[in-house]
């Protein structure tokens, strides 16, 4: 097989690795994905066995899996065992998780499949044990009080508008609709809600709380591929930095940036930019052109789902976050150049209703 045909090979199972961690599997499962993606990416074991906790020869085996058998080789399989438990299995289970600091859906799944050959076809029945034990997940919810609804409809339309105006622009590839949006990661971003006894205090080790880095991230509406690229702060420099990266990714096209309009989004130095690019062109032939979101209504904008299930992701392996340099790494490993397709995202379909 000749090198073109390799890489070509290589790049079909990396995008099946990619699509099947974006569906959030059970975390051993993705834990093997990880490691053969990156070990199919050329990245070193060593670097592999020290970021996931595995050893060289369990890398090594679910890559010849993989390579035989696809996502079967990585994937648990369901054994067609018995999905009940008999009443003395029940207390067992009871005193094993009241006996717990904390405890994930995950590792209860593993633990009954391990131990009591029980599979169960619905999570439900795994949250009821929970629930048993007196282990509980809660979150509270947040609004914005100065969020505009009226406001809010009237700016999706005018941004419907704009997309439907210029739909066959946006088919042929010659405008590139990006939706924008700054990320800031924190060191404690991988605290969040976990499974744990109500009484006790779940605690990550975190060395230095001012940790942080800041990311800019730009998802195509036609292809909903994320771009990210990483900034010292949030300002006018940045945002002139990125819009420039965001070019080279899409050479001789012409873009539209759809944001919130942060105010150095809209400082001097943004607008001296984008009146230099856009000189001597028409308005609806800019190179690029700016839309604003309505003002304080944050859920507007699908980036912010992006933003989202990276972090649930990096909670949810937070064992894995032994350093920030290491949650940086997880963080664009999970986001840049991935596919990611919201249902936020349908809402500025040019068939949306405009009710």
């Amino acid at each position: 097989m000749n090198n073109f045909l390799l890489e070509q090979q290589k790049s079909e199972r990396i995008a099946i690795l990619t699509e099947f961690i974006h569906r959030d599997p059970e975390s051993r499962e993705l834990q093997r994905a990880i490691a053969v993606k990156m070990a199919l990416q050329g990245e070193p074991y060593s670097k592999i066995t020290k970021l996931l906790g595995m050893n060289k020869s369990c890398i090594t085996n679910w890559k010849q899996r993989f390579g035989t058998e696809g996502i079967d080789g990585i994937q648990l399989g369901y054994k067609g065992a018995k999905s009940y438990l008999t009443p003395e299995q029940h207390r067992e289970i009871m005193t094993w998780l009241r006996g717990k600091d904390y405890c994930n859906i995950d590792e209860l799944v593993s633990y009954l499949d391990e131990n009591y050959g029980v599979i169960y076809q619905s999570k439900q029945s795994s949250y009821e044990l929970l629930s048993s034990a007196h282990i509980s997940w809660k979150k509270s919810q947040k609004i914005n009080p100065s969020s505009n609804p009226d406001l809010v409809k009237i700016n999706r339309e005018e941004i419907l508008n704009f997309l439907t105006q210029n739909q066959a622009e946006i088919d042929s590839g010659h405008l590139v609709v990006f939706f924008v949006d700054e990320c800031h990661l924190l060191a404690n971003d991988v605290c969040g809600y976990v499974w744990g006894k109500t009484d006790i205090r779940i605690e990550i080790l975190i060395k230095n709380i001012k940790d942080r880095q800041t990311y800019f991230g730009a998802l195509d509406y036609k292809t909903q591929e994320f771009i990210v690229h990483e900034y010292p702060a949030g300002n006018s420099s940045s945002t002139v930095d990125f819009i420039k990266h965001l070019q080279n990714q899409r050479p001789r096209q012409r873009i539209a940036l759809i944001w919130d309009g942060a105010s150095y989004q809209r400082s001097d130095e943004v607008k001296k930019f984008l009146a230099d690019v856009n000189e001597r062109h028409a308005a609806d032939q800019w190179p690029i052109t700016c839309i604003r979101f309505a003002p304080n209504a944050p859920e507007q904008n699908p980036v912010e789902d992006v933003w989202l299930q990276t972090k649930n992701f990096l909670r949810k392996f937070w064992p894995l976050c032994k350093s920030f340099p290491v949650v940086k790494w997880l963080f664009k490993f999970f986001t840049n150049h991935q596919e990611f397709d919201f249902p936020k995202l349908h809402q500025y379909a040019p068939c949306s209703d405009l009710k």
